[in-house]
Order: structure tokens, then sequence, then C-alpha cells
């Protein structure tokens, strides 16, 4: 007996794609490599934050860069329930090996918000990494290391920049 194939949407592959690049770590081993030594932020802290800045960078890209976009509301949809599985998993994983209920996507959400009121108080700032960059920092515990600054600004930029060259590929933007 045949099993029928649901296929994927073009939309739906998308926001799949979008997952898997944003729980990659490729790109966070690179700029963990190059953090350079005189760094006065924990390198766990820096790590730590780098991964939910990853994948909240690339939700923020799909809300800027799809926004006139037909797609944008159920690639972002997709996008997020995607995340939200991951994060449950990722919730249960840490809750077993420490003995503490967390709530991994709730920690994303606070994340991005906390970038987005930034961003948005900063309006001023011509790019939106000029802000992320500081932020990202702040959350780390040392807003004045420019290192650290520097690893949030670099991860954004990429993450968002590969965002965007993707959806151009695709052509859903």
């Amino acid at each position: 007996m045949q099993t029928e194939h649901a296929e994927k949407s073009p939309v739906e592959l998308a926001a799949q794609d979008l997952f898997d690049f944003a729980v990659d770590r490729e790109d966070i081993k690179a700029v963990m490599a190059s953090l350079h030594p005189d760094t006065q932020t924990p390198r766990h802290t820096i790590e730590y934050e780098l991964v939910i800045l990853k994948i909240i960078s690339v939700g923020w890209s799909l809300a800027y860069f799809l926004e006139h976009s037909p797609h944008k509301m159920a690639l972002s949809e997709h996008f997020w329930a995607a995340i939200r599985e991951f994060s449950q998993t990722v919730s249960q994983t840490t809750g077993l090996m420490t003995g503490q209920d967390i709530d991994y996507f709730q920690i994303l959400k606070d994340r991005l918000n906390a970038y987005v009121t930034a961003m948005n108080e900063k309006t001023e700032a011509k790019e939106p990494a000029v802000v992320v960059g500081p932020e990202f920092a702040r959350t780390c515990g040392n807003k004045e290391d420019v290192f650290t600054i520097m690893a949030g600004s670099r991860l954004f930029i990429s993450t968002t920049g590969s965002v965007k060259a993707y959806l151009e590929e695709i052509r859903l933007r």
C-alpha cells in the first residue's frame, strides 16, 4: 500500500529552510572563533546569546523584508511554529538536565521584544545593527565591551543578509 505524501507549499518549504538556517550553528562558531581574546564578557554567555540572536534575527527579517508581501503572515506563522516546537524540546531537555523548568520560547519572545524596543527607541539609527550590537552586549551583561558589541552586530548583519538573499532567490519578497 502506498502512503500519500502531501507536498509542501513553497511557503512551507521556505519556512523549513529558514528554520534550519536559524538553528544551524556554523556561523555562530565562526563569530566565536573570531571573537577578540580581550573581550571581558564570558564566552559561554556570548555563545548562548548568539544562538538566541540568530533565531530572532531570522524571525525579525521575515517581518522586515516581507513587510508588503502577501506571503509574510503564512511564512512567519510556519517559521515561528517550527521555532515553538524546537523550543519545547530545548525546554524539556534543559529541564531534565538542570531540574529547573524553563520556557525557551518565552526567552526568545522576551529577547525579540527587547531588541525591537531598542530599535524603536533609537529611530535615528541608520541601520538596525547599530542598535542590535549594543543591545546584544547589554543582554550579555557587558554593554561597554566593544568586542561583544561587534559579535552581536556581525551575527545580526550576516543573518539578516542571508535571509534577504534567500527570500530574493526564491522570489518571495
